[in-house]
Protein backbone atom coordinates (compact mmCIF):
# COMPACT_ATOMS: atom_id res chain seq x y z
CA UNK A 1 0.00 0.00 0.00
CA UNK A 2 1.35 3.12 -0.88
CA UNK A 3 1.52 6.24 1.90
CA UNK A 4 -0.25 8.32 2.48
CA UNK A 5 1.18 11.72 0.92
CA UNK A 6 0.56 14.72 3.24
CA UNK A 7 0.11 17.96 2.14
CA UNK A 8 2.56 20.52 1.99
CA UNK A 9 2.82 24.61 2.50
CA UNK A 10 2.78 24.29 -1.53
CA UNK A 11 -0.43 22.79 -2.11
CA UNK A 12 -2.11 25.45 0.27
CA UNK A 13 -0.44 28.11 -2.17
CA UNK A 14 -1.63 26.35 -5.06
CA UNK A 15 -5.46 25.54 -3.69
CA UNK A 16 -5.78 29.29 -2.42
CA UNK A 17 -4.02 30.97 -5.49
CA UNK A 18 -1.47 32.90 -3.79
CA UNK A 19 2.37 32.27 -3.13
CA UNK A 20 4.03 30.71 -0.42
CA UNK A 21 5.51 33.01 1.26
CA UNK A 22 2.19 34.65 2.13
CA UNK A 23 0.93 31.05 3.19
CA UNK A 24 3.80 30.96 5.71
CA UNK A 25 3.10 34.82 7.14
CA UNK A 26 -0.01 33.62 7.40
CA UNK A 27 -0.12 30.59 9.31
CA UNK A 28 2.06 32.58 11.83
CA UNK A 29 -0.57 34.98 12.00
CA UNK A 30 1.22 37.76 10.17
CA UNK A 31 -0.77 41.07 10.55
CA UNK A 32 0.61 41.85 6.89
CA UNK A 33 -1.95 39.19 5.55
CA UNK A 34 -5.31 40.74 4.68
CA UNK A 35 -8.46 39.17 5.88
CA UNK A 36 -10.03 37.90 2.59
CA UNK A 37 -6.35 35.79 2.01
CA UNK A 38 -5.98 34.85 5.70
CA UNK A 39 -9.07 32.94 5.44
CA UNK A 40 -8.81 31.40 1.95
CA UNK A 41 -5.29 30.21 3.35
CA UNK A 42 -7.01 28.61 6.42
CA UNK A 43 -9.78 26.99 4.76
CA UNK A 44 -7.58 25.72 2.03
CA UNK A 45 -5.07 24.39 4.77
CA UNK A 46 -8.65 22.76 6.68
CA UNK A 47 -9.29 21.28 3.79
CA UNK A 48 -6.39 19.54 2.51
CA UNK A 49 -5.67 18.67 6.30
CA UNK A 50 -2.41 20.09 6.32
CA UNK A 51 -0.91 20.48 9.62
CA UNK A 52 2.94 22.61 10.05
CA UNK A 53 5.94 20.44 10.39
CA UNK A 54 7.71 20.72 13.88
CA UNK A 55 10.15 19.26 12.59
CA UNK A 56 10.75 21.51 9.53
CA UNK A 57 10.50 24.34 11.80
CA UNK A 58 13.12 23.75 14.36
CA UNK A 59 15.47 23.24 11.54
CA UNK A 60 14.64 26.97 10.27
CA UNK A 61 14.96 28.06 13.69
CA UNK A 62 17.08 26.19 15.36
CA UNK A 63 14.81 25.66 18.64
CA UNK A 64 11.72 23.41 19.70
CA UNK A 65 10.14 26.16 21.71
CA UNK A 66 9.48 22.55 23.69
CA UNK A 67 10.13 21.73 27.56
CA UNK A 68 9.70 19.33 29.55
CA UNK A 69 7.56 17.91 32.45
CA UNK A 70 9.20 15.69 34.38
CA UNK A 71 6.68 14.31 37.44
CA UNK A 72 7.53 11.75 39.87
CA UNK A 73 4.68 10.87 41.08
CA UNK A 74 1.22 10.49 38.60
CA UNK A 75 -0.91 8.57 41.37
CA UNK A 76 -0.88 11.83 43.67
CA UNK A 77 -3.56 13.91 42.95
CA UNK A 78 -1.37 17.26 43.36
CA UNK A 79 0.39 16.44 40.18
CA UNK A 80 -2.43 16.71 38.38
CA UNK A 81 -2.86 20.32 39.30
CA UNK A 82 0.67 21.40 38.75
CA UNK A 83 0.63 20.00 35.25
CA UNK A 84 -1.99 22.13 34.27
CA UNK A 85 -0.91 25.18 35.65
CA UNK A 86 2.19 24.28 33.75
CA UNK A 87 0.41 23.89 30.97
CA UNK A 88 -1.11 26.70 30.73
CA UNK A 89 1.77 29.08 31.49
CA UNK A 90 3.50 27.46 28.77
CA UNK A 91 0.89 27.56 26.32
CA UNK A 92 0.36 31.78 26.67
CA UNK A 93 3.88 31.52 26.05
CA UNK A 94 3.95 29.85 23.16
CA UNK A 95 6.19 26.52 24.02
CA UNK A 96 4.52 22.81 23.82
CA UNK A 97 4.77 20.70 27.00
CA UNK A 98 6.17 16.99 26.97
CA UNK A 99 5.11 15.22 30.23
CA UNK A 100 6.88 11.88 31.25
CA UNK A 101 6.56 10.25 34.73
CA UNK A 102 9.09 9.36 37.30
CA UNK A 103 9.48 6.10 38.80
CA UNK A 104 10.62 4.03 41.74
CA UNK A 105 13.25 1.76 39.37
CA UNK A 106 16.58 4.26 38.38
CA UNK A 107 16.91 2.99 35.35
CA UNK A 108 13.19 3.22 33.89
CA UNK A 109 13.33 7.06 35.47
CA UNK A 110 16.65 7.54 33.61
CA UNK A 111 15.12 6.13 30.49
CA UNK A 112 12.17 8.99 30.39
CA UNK A 113 14.73 11.78 31.18
CA UNK A 114 16.89 10.57 27.73
CA UNK A 115 13.64 10.74 26.01
CA UNK A 116 13.30 14.12 26.98
CA UNK A 117 17.23 15.09 25.44
CA UNK A 118 16.01 12.90 22.73
CA UNK A 119 13.21 15.30 21.61
CA UNK A 120 15.16 18.08 22.07
CA UNK A 121 13.24 19.94 24.88
CA UNK A 122 14.85 23.00 25.86
CA UNK A 123 14.45 23.07 29.35
CA UNK A 124 12.38 21.42 32.53
CA UNK A 125 9.82 21.90 34.53
CA UNK A 126 10.21 19.10 37.64
CA UNK A 127 7.31 18.41 39.55
CA UNK A 128 8.24 16.77 43.03
CA UNK A 129 10.00 16.03 46.05
CA UNK A 130 13.61 15.38 44.88
CA UNK A 131 15.18 15.05 41.40
CA UNK A 132 14.59 12.44 39.37
CA UNK A 133 17.69 10.01 38.60
CA UNK A 134 19.85 11.60 35.77
CA UNK A 135 19.41 14.48 36.73
CA UNK A 136 22.01 16.21 37.78
CA UNK A 137 23.89 14.86 34.23
CA UNK A 138 22.13 17.13 32.25
CA UNK A 139 20.87 20.82 34.13
CA UNK A 140 23.10 23.23 32.90
CA UNK A 141 23.75 26.75 31.03
CA UNK A 142 22.96 25.05 28.43
CA UNK A 143 19.82 23.51 29.73
CA UNK A 144 18.05 25.03 32.28
CA UNK A 145 15.35 23.28 34.73
CA UNK A 146 12.92 24.51 37.25
CA UNK A 147 12.19 22.46 40.32
CA UNK A 148 8.48 22.66 41.86
CA UNK A 149 7.80 21.88 45.44
CA UNK A 150 11.38 21.43 46.55
CA UNK A 151 14.95 23.12 46.08
CA UNK A 152 18.24 21.72 45.57
CA UNK A 153 21.28 24.43 46.23
CA UNK A 154 24.02 22.20 44.76
CA UNK A 155 23.08 22.42 41.02
CA UNK A 156 24.17 26.19 40.40
CA UNK A 157 21.58 26.18 37.17
CA UNK A 158 18.54 24.52 38.79
CA UNK A 159 15.88 27.19 39.95
CA UNK A 160 13.57 26.18 42.49
CA UNK A 161 9.57 27.32 44.02
CA UNK A 162 8.31 26.03 46.81
CA UNK A 163 6.13 26.84 49.70
CA UNK A 164 7.16 27.48 53.23
CA UNK A 165 7.08 23.82 54.30
CA UNK A 166 8.52 24.85 57.76
CA UNK A 167 5.69 27.30 58.43
CA UNK A 168 3.10 25.47 56.62
CA UNK A 169 3.26 22.43 59.29
CA UNK A 170 3.41 25.25 61.97
CA UNK A 171 0.11 26.30 60.80
CA UNK A 172 -1.17 22.91 61.24
CA UNK A 173 0.37 22.48 64.77
CA UNK A 174 -0.97 25.82 65.76
CA UNK A 175 -4.62 25.23 64.90
CA UNK A 176 -5.05 21.92 67.02
CA UNK A 177 -3.57 23.53 69.50
CA UNK A 178 -6.33 26.15 69.10
CA UNK A 179 -9.03 23.52 69.21
CA UNK A 180 -7.66 22.13 72.65
CA UNK A 181 -5.49 18.91 71.62
CA UNK A 182 -1.96 18.23 73.31
CA UNK A 183 -1.74 15.16 72.37
CA UNK A 184 -0.83 15.88 67.96
CA UNK A 185 1.04 13.21 66.21
CA UNK A 186 3.03 13.81 62.97
CA UNK A 187 2.93 11.44 60.18
CA UNK A 188 5.65 11.97 58.10
CA UNK A 189 6.21 11.40 54.36
CA UNK A 190 9.74 9.80 53.98
CA UNK A 191 13.42 10.72 53.54
CA UNK A 192 13.41 13.72 51.35
CA UNK A 193 14.08 17.60 51.88
CA UNK A 194 9.95 18.39 51.73
CA UNK A 195 9.02 15.92 54.71
CA UNK A 196 12.41 16.59 56.70
CA UNK A 197 10.93 20.48 56.54
CA UNK A 198 7.55 19.82 57.50
CA UNK A 199 9.04 17.61 59.99
CA UNK A 200 10.59 19.97 61.44
CA UNK A 201 7.99 22.70 61.28
CA UNK A 202 5.79 20.28 63.27
CA UNK A 203 8.75 19.83 65.88
CA UNK A 204 9.30 23.22 66.22
CA UNK A 205 5.74 24.37 66.87
CA UNK A 206 5.05 22.21 69.46
CA UNK A 207 8.18 23.13 71.27
CA UNK A 208 6.84 26.31 71.26
CA UNK A 209 3.50 25.46 72.33
CA UNK A 210 5.73 24.11 75.10
CA UNK A 211 4.47 20.85 74.70
CA UNK A 212 8.27 19.26 73.65
CA UNK A 213 7.34 16.14 75.69
CA UNK A 214 4.36 14.78 73.47
CA UNK A 215 6.03 14.90 69.94
CA UNK A 216 5.69 11.80 68.53
CA UNK A 217 6.70 10.67 64.66
CA UNK A 218 5.73 8.17 62.93
CA UNK A 219 6.91 7.37 59.61
CA UNK A 220 4.87 7.11 56.44
CA UNK A 221 5.40 8.18 52.63
CA UNK A 222 3.45 10.51 50.20
CA UNK A 223 0.89 8.26 49.36
CA UNK A 224 -2.40 6.81 50.69
CA UNK A 225 -0.56 3.62 51.47
CA UNK A 226 2.35 5.46 53.46
CA UNK A 227 -0.49 7.60 55.54
CA UNK A 228 -2.35 4.18 56.09
CA UNK A 229 0.91 2.56 57.82
CA UNK A 230 1.83 6.34 59.66
CA UNK A 231 -1.49 6.55 61.20
CA UNK A 232 -1.86 2.26 61.99
CA UNK A 233 0.95 2.66 64.06
CA UNK A 234 0.38 5.81 65.96
CA UNK A 235 -2.80 4.95 67.06
CA UNK A 236 -2.05 1.54 67.80
CA UNK A 237 0.91 3.08 69.88
CA UNK A 238 0.98 3.59 73.63
CA UNK A 239 -1.26 7.09 74.87
CA UNK A 240 -3.18 7.40 71.33
CA UNK A 241 -3.35 10.68 69.73
CA UNK A 242 -6.05 13.39 69.73
CA UNK A 243 -4.75 14.85 66.52
CA UNK A 244 -2.54 13.97 63.58
CA UNK A 245 -0.79 16.11 60.97
CA UNK A 246 -0.47 14.23 58.25
CA UNK A 247 2.66 15.06 55.82
CA UNK A 248 -0.15 15.29 52.60
CA UNK A 249 -3.77 15.04 51.52
CA UNK A 250 -2.82 12.33 49.39
CA UNK A 251 -1.72 10.51 52.75
CA UNK A 252 -4.43 11.88 55.01
CA UNK A 253 -7.16 9.69 52.97
CA UNK A 254 -5.10 6.92 54.06
CA UNK A 255 -4.88 8.35 57.64
CA UNK A 256 -8.56 8.44 57.21
CA UNK A 257 -9.01 4.48 55.99
CA UNK A 258 -7.06 3.80 59.04
CA UNK A 259 -9.06 5.42 61.70
CA UNK A 260 -11.97 4.20 60.33
CA UNK A 261 -11.00 0.26 60.17
CA UNK A 262 -10.87 0.95 64.12
CA UNK A 263 -14.10 1.84 64.80
CA UNK A 264 -13.06 5.86 65.55
CA UNK A 265 -14.93 8.78 64.45
CA UNK A 266 -13.58 12.02 62.41
CA UNK A 267 -12.72 14.33 64.38
CA UNK A 268 -15.08 13.33 67.35
CA UNK A 269 -12.20 10.57 68.28
CA UNK A 270 -8.91 12.10 66.17
CA UNK A 271 -8.51 14.97 64.01
CA UNK A 272 -6.56 14.88 61.21
CA UNK A 273 -4.62 17.89 59.41
CA UNK A 274 -3.49 17.37 55.75
CA UNK A 275 -1.33 19.25 53.51
CA UNK A 276 -1.00 20.54 49.53
CA UNK A 277 -4.94 22.09 49.30
CA UNK A 278 -5.48 19.16 46.46
CA UNK A 279 -8.99 19.57 44.87
CA UNK A 280 -9.14 15.87 46.39
CA UNK A 281 -9.28 17.52 50.36
CA UNK A 282 -12.32 19.57 48.96
CA UNK A 283 -14.47 16.76 48.27
CA UNK A 284 -17.68 16.49 50.52
CA UNK A 285 -16.78 12.99 51.28
CA UNK A 286 -13.27 14.24 52.59
CA UNK A 287 -13.82 17.17 54.03
CA UNK A 288 -10.12 17.11 55.08
CA UNK A 289 -8.82 20.62 56.63
CA UNK A 290 -5.51 20.79 55.14
CA UNK A 291 -2.56 23.36 54.75
CA UNK A 292 -2.96 24.43 51.19
CA UNK A 293 -0.01 25.68 48.81
CA UNK A 294 -0.89 27.80 46.60
CA UNK A 295 -0.28 25.24 43.66
CA UNK A 296 -1.88 27.30 40.88
CA UNK A 297 0.50 29.80 41.01
CA UNK A 298 3.73 27.84 41.96
CA UNK A 299 2.75 25.64 38.72
CA UNK A 300 2.41 28.69 36.77
CA UNK A 301 5.52 30.85 38.10
CA UNK A 302 7.73 27.98 37.15
CA UNK A 303 7.17 27.59 33.70
CA UNK A 304 7.27 31.16 33.48
CA UNK A 305 10.64 30.97 35.16
CA UNK A 306 11.41 29.22 32.67
CA UNK A 307 10.46 30.46 29.74
CA UNK A 308 12.37 33.64 30.64
CA UNK A 309 15.29 31.92 31.01
CA UNK A 310 14.85 29.92 27.93
CA UNK A 311 13.89 33.15 25.77
CA UNK A 312 16.72 35.28 27.62
CA UNK A 313 20.55 34.41 26.93
CA UNK A 314 21.21 35.16 30.78
CA UNK A 315 21.35 31.75 32.57
CA UNK A 316 21.10 32.10 36.30
CA UNK A 317 19.78 30.23 39.11
CA UNK A 318 16.63 31.54 41.14
CA UNK A 319 14.78 30.70 44.06
CA UNK A 320 11.30 31.59 45.37
CA UNK A 321 9.34 30.93 48.28
CA UNK A 322 5.68 31.32 48.34
CA UNK A 323 3.63 31.35 51.79
CA UNK A 324 0.66 28.48 52.19
CA UNK A 325 -2.68 28.79 54.02
CA UNK A 326 -4.96 26.96 56.42
CA UNK A 327 -7.91 25.80 55.08
CA UNK A 328 -10.41 24.29 58.13
CA UNK A 329 -13.10 21.90 56.98
CA UNK A 330 -14.84 19.22 58.67
CA UNK A 331 -12.34 16.83 60.11
CA UNK A 332 -10.83 18.77 62.94
CA UNK A 333 -12.49 19.60 66.33
CA UNK A 334 -11.87 20.24 69.93
CA UNK A 335 -10.92 16.97 71.70
CA UNK A 336 -13.23 14.78 73.75
CA UNK A 337 -11.05 13.13 75.69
Amino acid sequence: MEARKHPTIRDVAAKAGVSKSLVSLALHGSTRVSKESREAILTAANDLGYRPNAAARTLVAQRTRTIGVFVLDLHNPISADFIDAVQQQARLRDYRTILVVGSDDQGSERAELEKLMELRVEGMVIVGHRLPSGARDVIGSSFPAVLVTSEDRSIPYLSSICNDDVAGAGLAVDHLVALGHRRIAHVTGGENSVALRRQQGYEAAMRAHRLTGQIRVFPGAFSDSGGYRGMAAALDSGAAPTAVFVCSDYAAVGAIAAAEERGLRIPEDVSIVGYDGTRLAGLRSVSLTTVAQPIQQLGSLAAAMLCDTLDHTARSRKATLLAPELIVRGSTGPPTT
